[in-house]
């Protein structure tokens, strides 16, 4: 009797003695394949022999490939993968399978079954595959116990590699088609931008100022510090420069008199950007102990050092931030790029001017601007509702 079944507990008795297989192996496989099918021959019963069908595409029309065809060793000779493979005949427009050897060839044969050999010619339909990838990339713990997440923008990026790799082979023709091209980018829900109040700011520099919420720990270096913390915070919150540019600058980078420092954006272009009066008494201050501190060999033009005498890094500012903000609110998790939407927020509500904010924020498209203060934007809106009167009093 042939029917279809998909009990793996009569499945992996019979792949493991014809293959070899473990039943890990074969448990994972079956969980994994998608579109497949088991067709069995039975007797009384008993599952004798079968063949593992997968959905397939054969020079662009729809094919089932037989993954595997097998019998249990005290079954075969009686005609059960014949019979097997006769039904496949009658029942399906087109198989496809590869023989492991030149003897299965001749069986094939002997079946009148017609087989194609070249693998390039088989296309499996990966796209549903790369889809449960990107789900299961939400959230996975690794073997040694660890957690990992990843958000709409993570998920994006890993699709984006992905589809570049399917495409580079697809071009050598490698590949006979491109399943990652037709994998829909995740959307990306814009979060509200996260940024300090006014208050929150004044709050902040008089944490850094007296250090007095800090632990006893945190003390001990605060006095060395504290200088420097200001400046630094200052001139994020007061320019709006990105914390890599920065950690970038050298001491002959500033010019008083005209109040600018230049910078070097992303891509490595220079461009001067201006500092008001808070942020020069800052920098001013800090100069004079800088004038103090002897750097190591390749840090003397460095701006801001570390405890170490070394230019300090990216991660060492971002942890002053977080240092001093966590003083201030727990509900705002304040990094260096917010005290740069802090800074964009202020300057957009004073000049009303989305292309300065873009220009001095070094945007180099102002969509992108634009799309980070539109909350602004529709408050400016609703408040002009009423600036035109069409009858006077």
């Amino acid at each position: 009797m042939i029917k279809f079944f998909d009990d793996s507990n009569k499945i992996i008795p019979l792949w493991q003695e014809a293959f070899g297989d473990s039943k890990e192996d074969i448990l994972f496989f079956l969980k994994n394949c998608k579109k497949k099918t088991a067709l069995g021959f039975f007797d009384d019963g008993e599952l004798c022999s079968m063949l593992f069908l997968v959905d397939c595409k054969l020079s662009g029309e729809k094919c089932k490939y037989i993954y595997a065809a097998c019998t249990y060793k005290n079954h075969r000779g009686k005609g059960y993968m014949s019979n097997l493979l006769e039904y496949c005949q009658e029942n399906y427009d087109l198989l496809s399978l590869i023989p492991a050897d030149n003897s299965l060839v001749r069986f094939y044969n002997k079946c009148a079954f017609t087989y194609r050999e070249d693998i390039v010619n088989i296309y499996f339909d990966e796209s549903e595959d790369i889809e449960e990838y990107l789900e299961y990339l939400r959230y996975y713990v690794t073997e040694d116990g660890k957690e990992h997440t990843n958000g709409e923008r993570g998920i994006m990026r890993k699709l984006a590699c992905l589809r570049t790799l399917y495409r580079y082979f697809y071009k050598k023709e490698s590949i006979k088609t491109n399943p990652a091209s037709i994998v829909d980018m995740p959307k990306i829900h814009e979060k509200e931008i996260v940024r300090l109040d006014a208050d929150e700011v004044s709050v902040l520099l008089d944490q850094v100022e007296l250090g007095d919420k800090l632990t006893k720990s945190q003390q001990k270096f605060h006095d060395k510090t504290k200088t420097r913390d200001m400046a630094i915070l200052t001139l994020l919150l007061g320019t709006g420069m990105r914390v890599s540019e920065c950690v970038g600058i050298d001491i002959n980078d500033i010019d008083f008199k005209n109040s600018g420092i230049k910078i070097r954006r992303k891509g490595g272009n220079e461009t001067v950007i201006y500092f008001g009066e808070e942020v020069e008494n800052a920098l001013l201050d800090y100069l004079e102990e800088r004038k103090l501190i002897v750097p190591q060999d390749g840090h003397e033009n460095a701006l801001f050092l570390s405890l170490q005498k070394r230019r300090i890094g990216v991660r060492a500012v971002e942890n002053l931030v977080k240092k001093y903000s966590s003083l201030v609110t727990n509900l705002k998790k304040i990094t260096p790029h917010k005290l740069r939407s802090t800074y964009g927020t202020a300057l957009y509500k004073e000049t009303g001017d989305i292309y300065l904010v873009a220009d001095i924020l070094g945007h180099k498209d102002v969509n992108t601007t634009k799309k980070h203060y539109a909350a602004i934007e529709d408050e400016r809106r609703r408040k002009a509702r009423n600036a035109v009167k069409l009858r006077k009093d």
